[in-house]
């Protein structure tokens, strides 16, 4: 009994802390738990959450990218200066979005795997190159209005459902079955988890490492799509930040930094956590200020229990082995 309590516990931690959190804040003010403001955090989250299944896929492959955020700010710049400006069909932008995302995310992978330094070193000077290009790109300026066709990204409904749901919903399940029922999940977190017995097993971790930057690129560019349209504006100061927002619900949502584990659902409920947070204590008046330490407390105390989840992890291996050896003596 005492087994599944602690099982089901661990499992389901970042549903247990988003509960947790609802009730608190419905308790310090009438207004957080309407349907207007579930709603508007529901809809206000869309491109968070695309954004995080993106950077998730690069976590679990043992990565880390800190251009998510001037990623999504050049493609957004690139939809506004293609549709805005060059008058470019809706459907052809947003496919050379698509593509320049995921260039952008292989550009890392490449980099990474070529000259084999820490991720977190060669995507914070990518950072910098893409907030010139779109800073360069934009000279500043923002780019509006966006042609109703594009927009409906964001104020469409299917069957009384936001259409940006309805695609957040359907990449979230294709993300969960790639990671969880194919073989190309299965090396990702193998990769993640221990890259060199990866490779001595026969696995690709080149290919696969640059495949799960391009997914995340890809996913940037989806997020940026639904950003833009949403805002109704393109512009290049539009997307920094995202990045610590998406790695926090991550980390939140039990993927590790060392990667080889994590579930989208728990990445899910960890963006809402996140986003839940500020929303609650921005209806019950505690300031802004105040949202920024305890999002950044909350992230003190995820990667302190990731880290000693890792080693209580790496102490029962360790006890498996002695235990085999004493045995075989």
């Amino acid at each position: 009994m005492k087994l599944n309590a602690s099982y089901i516990l661990n499992k389901y931690m970042t549903f247990f802390i988003l509960l947790a959190l609802v009730i608190l804040f419905s308790f310090f003010s009438k207004h957080f738990l309407t349907f207007m403001n579930i709603k508007n955090l529901i809809t206000q989250n869309t491109y968070y959450i695309t954004a995080a299944i993106g950077l998730a896929f690069v976590m679990i492959g043992g990565g880390i990218d800190l251009s998510v955020g001037y990623q999504l700010s050049l493609v957004g710049v690139i939809y506004g200066i293609l549709i805005t400006e060059l008058g470019l069909p809706v459907p052809l932008a947003v496919a050379s979005g698509f593509i320049i995302g995921i260039l952008l995310g292989m550009l890392n992978g490449v980099i990474i795997t070529s000259i084999k330094v820490f991720p977190m070193i060669v995507t914070l000077a990518t950072t910098t190159v893409f907030q010139g290009i779109s800073y360069t790109l934009s000279q500043s300026k923002s780019f509006r209005p966006f042609p109703e066709d594009f927009r409906a990204i964001t104020t469409a409904n299917i069957a009384g459902i936001p259409f940006d749901i309805l695609l957040a919903l359907i990449i979230a399940f294709v993300a969960a079955y790639i990671l969880q029922k194919t073989y190309f999940g299965r090396y990702v977190m193998a990769v993640g988890g221990n890259r060199e017995v990866a490779r001595l097993s026969g696995i690709n971790t080149r290919i696969i490492t640059i495949a799960v930057y391009g997914i995340c690129g890809l996913c940037t560019a989806l997020a940026s799509m639904i950003m833009v349209s949403k805002s109704n504006t393109a512009a290049s100061n539009m997307g920094p930040g995202i990045e610590f927002t998406c790695m926090t619900a991550a980390i939140i949502g039990g993927i590790s930094f060392k990667g080889g584990k994590g579930t989208i659902t728990s990445l899910i409920c960890g963006v809402f956590i996140v986003q839940i947070l500020g929303n609650g204590m921005q209806l019950a008046g505690w300031g802004v200020y105040s949202q920024y330490i305890a999002k950044g407390v909350i992230l003190i105390i995820a990667v302190a229990m990731d880290s000693l989840k890792n080693m209580s992890f790496s102490r029962k291996i360790v006890k498996k082995q002695n235990d085999t050896v004493i045995k075989e003596k």
